[in-house]
């Protein structure tokens, strides 16, 4: 090993990371190189520093595939190492297209997209001109940070360099040949829906002198890609004959969409007609079940994976731990984590990110304290898993702590959604005058959601007058968020401004806003049971009603005060009464205790924040029914046991 190369490897000597005149040897070939790359330096960092040296030394390093392939070796997540990835780009000259299209995907799976957005320019004056592969990821990151008008111009290049696809001329070609069969048709269509001509696609799949499984599904998936899950439906049920692509299809569609419930049932649907599921359709039907709070059928996947001995891959194994973390099992989402063979940092996130919302604090940051243990680099996501996680359990300096070694130790740029997690953390401590001071000295602009934060804080901590500020502002800047709407209606309300709730309700009636009615899901022998306040189409809503107000007066005899000031109109104190007994999650709650053997626990699945009410009676009820009631809702999870809630009151 030539001394350059043993110096660049080891950092001593940066500057020589490209020796200018050297030049490939004859000895090693380029596809022997690359062998090496591939095949032995996936999971070693020695190997791949060894390589290196290999690369330098023979001269290798001036062939863009080549450094290319070693950039890609180095911004492994794996190597945890992409600082020293980002060095070794500097030094390879000119580089091309390949070359950036690996550093700017490395800059997004490192959860940069800043830099990918700012590095655009830089590629564009080192004259390397984008391709396909490139504009996907600038998007991403445009998606990513919210920057619209970024997302535009690269846009505008996409047409420009003539990227949008050639549909014009793929149909000219089909219309023209006379060999065309089925599969050339089949990519037609799925041309037409990836570019959005969804009624030409249609025409083009009505015309079509022959169709097969392929084109139906090609339809499908397509039309659901573009959110037309109805018109999807329809032509599913007109399927003759369907394969497991079209039963995915449809699945996924749904759950694109958030209808849950409808996925599983076309799940069952599939298990009727005894399809086997593979993996990747139980990872989609396990996010189902896990928004839908679904235990029971999660439970059953669980099972039939180790029947069917299905191996435990990241992407399922992640979904089993996100399902029994949304469901409530945080034990059994400990013990799929536990046995995984192979985590990714996703896997990771979504145990950090579980124990956080359960109120696990200290768990959750001991757990990402072990990341770098096992050779991995948290990203982003990682970073809003334990800020949360220190926001709800009031651990103020901890979170701090950890936005400020982002950067520092981690090279994770902060984003918009870290800055909103710490308001969030100082807002819910009651430190709502540094909350307002953080996002003053933001380096990003502060958006809906940071400001919301500070918002639900003002709430909490019934601070009318900052509180009132806040929310006007945020009218202004999401007027059709009916949350916004609700929020600054119910700090008025506790603080009975009556006139100024009128004054919100009537701004939302002139805007044709309306709030998003409280539902409340309960999962009871593989069936999920929906209730909302006042809907009486439960064939058993009789028999709940009467048990909700045997419930009722039990909590009364305990000394129950109902909080009436959670009531947002200015009505009489009975009506109150009545209006806060029939929150969805109090029927659903006596629904669990009249059909649920005693000691058994309850879980619940709320689509809103749970209200000081209900949060107070249901401590009540784990103590008179000596039940564990387990609620999510909008927010985070509270557990419910003898009278007192996993989070402190403090939510």
């Amino acid at each position: 090993m030539s001394v350059t190369a043993t110096k660049f490897v080891y950092g001593l000597r940066a500057e020589e990371l490209s020796p200018k005149n050297a030049t490939p040897t004859s000895k090693l070939s380029q596809k022997k190189v690359l062998d090496i790359l591939n095949n032995k330096c996936g999971t070693s960092l020695q190997h791949l520093r060894q390589a290196h040296a290999l690369i330098l030394r023979t001269g290798h390093f001036q062939d863009h595939y080549v450094s290319g392939t070693l950039l890609k070796c180095y911004a492994n997540p794996h190597f945890n190492n992409f600082a020293f990835a980002i060095r070794v780009f500097h030094h390879i000259p000119s580089p091309n297209v390949f070359v950036w299209n690996i550093l700017l995907k490395g800059c997004l799976e490192y959860n940069l997209p800043h830099l990918v957005i700012s590095s655009y320019n830089n590629m564009l004056l080192f004259n390397s001109r984008p391709n396909k592969f490139t504009y996907p990821i600038l998007l991403k990151a445009c998606a990513i940070t919210g920057s619209a008008e970024e997302g535009v111009q690269f846009h505008a290049h996409v047409v420009k360099h003539g990227l949008i696809g050639l549909v014009r001329e793929a149909r000219t070609m089909l219309d023209a040949g006379g060999e065309s069969d089925v599969i050339c048709w089949n990519a037609m269509i799925d041309g037409y829906l990836k570019c959005g001509q969804v009624e030409v696609a249609r025409e083009v799949f009505e015309r079509m002198p022959e169709k097969n499984v392929g084109t139906w599904n090609a339809m499908i998936s397509g039309l659901a890609r573009c959110g037309m899950i109805e018109s999807a439906r329809k032509l599913f049920d007109d399927m003759t004959e369907r394969d497991e692509i079209s039963w995915s299809a449809i699945i996924d569609g749904y759950i694109k969409e958030g209808y849950f419930k409808e996925a599983l049932e076309v799940f069952n649907d599939m298990q009727r007609e005894n399809i086997k599921p593979r993996k990747y359709i139980l990872s989609s039907v396990l996010t189902a079940c896990a928004n839908l709070g679904a235990l029971d059928l999660g439970r059953w996947i669980h099972s039939y994976v180790e029947r069917n001995f299905i191996q435990m891959e990241a992407v399922l194994g992640t979904a089993l731990v996100d399902m029994y973390v949304k469901c409530g099992r945080l034990d059994m989402a400990w013990k799929v984590f536990e046995n995984m063979p192979v985590k990714e940092v996703s896997t990771w996130n979504a145990m950090i990110g579980g124990l956080a919302i359960h109120g696990h604090a200290e768990d959750a940051i001991e757990l990402f304290n072990k990341i770098n243990g096992e050779k991995l680099m948290p990203n982003g996501i990682t970073f809003v898993g334990v800020l949360n996680a220190c926001a709800h359990a009031g651990m103020v300096d901890r979170g701090l702590t950890l936005l400020n070694s982002m950067k520092k130790v981690y090279g994770i740029e902060p984003g918009i959604e870290h800055f909103g997690c710490v308001v969030d953390l100082l807002g819910r401590a009651g430190l709502l005058e540094e909350a307002e001071k953080f996002i003053d000295s933001m380096p990003l602009k502060p958006n809906a959601a940071v400001w919301g934060a500070l918002l639900n804080a003002c709430r909490i901590h019934g601070n009318v007058e900052l509180g009132e500020k806040v929310g006007w502002m945020l009218l202004d800047m999401e007027p059709r968020n009916s949350g916004r709407y609700a929020l600054l209606s119910n700090i008025y309300a506790k603080a009975e401004r009556w006139d100024d709730v009128v004054r919100v309700r009537k701004l939302m009636k002139e805007r044709g806003i309306k709030t998003i009615p409280g539902s409340s899901m309960m999962d009871l022998g593989g069936t999920v049971h929906e209730f909302k306040m006042g809907d009486g189409t439960h064939p058993q809503m009789k028999e709940i009603y009467v048990m909700l107000e045997r419930m009722m007066e039990k909590l009364r005899a305990e000394g129950y005060s109902p909080k009436t000031s959670q009531v947002l109109f200015d009505i009489d104190e009975e009506e109150k009464e009545t209006a806060l007994n029939q929150h969805s999650e109090k029927i659903a709650v006596a629904f669990g205790l009249l059909h649920t053997e005693p000691g058994t626990t309850l879980r619940i699945v709320k689509n809103l924040r749970v209200c000081e009410d209900c949060h107070s009676a249901f401590k009540l009820i784990s103590q008179i029914y000596s039940r564990d009631i387990i609620m999510r809702d909008r927010v985070r999870y509270h557990h419910f046991r003898n009278g007192v809630c996993s989070c402190k009151d403090f939510w």
